[in-house]
């Protein structure tokens, strides 16, 4: 299973503002350390914001904020979020797959979707921004220009 560019995106974004505290940063400021894209990083924080894990403020005293609760989320709620619940594989995408009605496989892998996320459940964004981690997240530094 390999997740999706975007919840890269959004894991690095929120373990960055975990260890930013009070100081917010534009989202140019957050994509450039984690060396993204802005305008991935834009639509990621959108997504963000709308689960409640990122505040957002304009103007000039504006930037990004993690919340007390994108602070303490789980890390399997939080990639079940952005992931979706849908199967590993697309049994029932066109053309479907004609073993769909007796397949092993696809059990198997929705028991190793399960494990997966439940391994992801007791860990907390908070958790992820400890050290040795932390640190070299507060050290990083936006690329020039």
């Amino acid at each position: 299973m390999r997740l999706t560019k975007g919840t890269d995106i959004a894991l690095r974004i929120a373990m960055r503002l975990a260890v930013l505290g009070e100081h917010a940063p534009t989202t140019r400021e957050v994509a450039d350390a984690v060396v993204v894209p802005h305008s991935h990083a834009a639509k990621v924080v959108t997504r963000l914001q709308h689960l409640g894990v990122v505040e957002t403020q304009r103007g000039r005293r504006g930037g990004l904020v993690l919340t007390d609760t994108g602070r303490s989320c789980s890390l399997g709620w939080l990639v079940r979020e952005l992931e979706g619940e849908g199967d590993v594989v697309g049994c029932e995408e066109e053309p479907p797959c004609p073993l769909r009605s007796a397949c092993r496989l696809r059990e198997a892998l929705r028991t190793a979707q399960a494990a997966f996320y439940a391994a992801l459940d007791p860990i907390t964004v908070e958790d992820l921004a400890a050290a040795p981690t932390g640190p070299l997240l507060l050290g990083l530094s936006p690329r020039p220009r």
